[in-house]
């Protein structure tokens, strides 16, 4: 018997449009490959999901669990740029997982 994983659902505000996502568990590497993908953001995630160019910037409001904690290289790339606030990320940190669930996820820049 197989187990069958979850379906995500979140907002994502982009331009002042909001977008409802409904995503299998897993289904892409990161936020930001999903972003660009669906929202066919040209210019966005320019290191291609190392976090060093904070061209993937999004505020995301409700995010829990794990998803919730900053790690690897993102604090030093969001200090940098001057993004202090806790709901700030780069989107290529944050994997699709139920963390996610309920979110709201607004793009900041690109």
């Amino acid at each position: 018997m197989t187990k069958e994983l979850p379906l995500i659902q979140f907002t994502v505000i982009e331009n002042e449009k909001h977008y409802p996502i409904k995503v299998m568990h897993g289904s892409y590497p990161n936020l930001m490959f999903l972003l660009k993908e669906q929202l066919s953001l040209d210019s966005f995630g320019e290191c291609g999901g190392v976090g060093r160019c904070a061209t993937c910037v999004v505020k995301a409001i409700g995010i829990k669990g794990n998803s919730a904690i900053k790690e690897r290289n993102e604090p030093t790339t969001l200090s940098k740029m001057g993004y202090n606030e806790d709901a700030i990320r780069l989107s290529c940190q944050l994997y699709i997982t139920s963390d996610l669930e309920g979110t709201e996820i607004t793009i900041l820049e690109y």
